[in-house]
């Protein structure tokens, strides 16, 4: 292998991106930085920056790109004879995760069972892989409505969490992900409980908020809706809306937020600001398409 790319120096300069809100750099930066690794054969680089791709395409609804830089990169893992390694594991979470938000959900299940696969013939049980791997699959579950086995997979993520220190975001996620589960399964109370727990956490990081915690005001938005008090929900879907857009640009999860608010005008009868709010998600969905 040839001498390449600092890869800390790759990370930090994506961090910079994001940090600085310059989502329009991103492609291009993962693009040349993956294409300089290519011609430099550095292959460690290389898997690094498909992997983040993978994240980022998905992030940005883009499920075709995050498709082909999961098959890219997996090939080449197996190619490197990496298939039973931990990296590997980890490569095919991404992976997983990119299928599931694209709605393959088969190819997410299998890439899924993979990982779990080799994380046991490595790590102990009660290591912090093992929660994500169990809230990952939890939301894989939850949409294709085995809701009681996503509660169960997701409550075991949240007993390995809270014994790990330095790990509150992740908890806060965590209790999200329940808590949208115990909406499907009529916990209401529950679940709004569970979001109040989650956002008090997100909030300790102030401005530097997660970037999961757009979910967690979705969900008090929906908990507001479901009693009634539509102002509040508003106000919630407006800020989680807000929290998407600062993260991840105008993306497809944007969109269905902005139907939400919409559905809530319709409730309050705010015609009007209905409307605005349908010609934005219309607008986005046009926009995600012509990609």
């Amino acid at each position: 292998m040839n001498n390449g790319m600092d890869v800390n120096v790759f990370y930090q300069t994506l961090d910079d991106l994001f940090a600085n809100n310059e989502l329009a750099q991103v492609e291009p930066y993962l693009t040349a930085s993956l294409s300089q690794a290519k011609e430099d054969e550095d292959w460690q680089a290389y898997i690094a920056i498909c992997n983040e791709m993978i994240g980022f395409y998905r992030s940005i609804s883009q499920h075709e790109k995050a498709y082909q830089a999961s098959e890219d990169v997996l090939l080449l893992m197996e190619e490197l004879q990496l298939e039973d390694t931990e990296h590997f594991a980890t490569v095919l979470l991404n992976s997983a995760t990119a299928y599931r938000a694209g709605g393959r959900y088969r190819d997410a299940y299998e890439q899924y069972m993979r990982a779990a696969g080799i994380y046991a013939g490595l790590i102990p049980p009660e290591d912090y892989r093992f929660a994500g791997l169990y809230n990952n699959m939890s939301m894989l579950l939850e949409a294709m409505n085995e809701n009681e086995q996503a509660a169960g997979l997701a409550e075991q993520a949240l007993a390995i969490i809270k014994k790990q220190p330095d790990a509150r975001m992740e908890e806060a996620t965590t209790l999200t992900n329940l808590a949208l589960i115990d909406f499907k399964l009529s916990k209401t109370a529950e679940a709004e409980r569970l979001l109040r727990e989650a956002v008090a956490i997100f909030e300790e990081a102030g401005e530097q908020t997660d970037a999961h915690y757009s979910g967690a005001l979705a969900g008090l938005a929906e908990a507001a809706f479901r009693r009634e008090d539509y102002a509040c929900a508003l106000t919630y879907y407006d800020r989680a809306c807000e929290e998407v857009r600062k993260h991840f640009g105008e993306n497809a999860s944007y969109a269905i937020l902005s139907e939400n608010c919409a559905a809530v005008c319709e409730r309050t009868g705010d015609e009007a600001r209905r409307q605005e709010y349908l010609s934005r998600a219309k607008r986005v969905r046009e926009a995600l398409g012509a990609q």
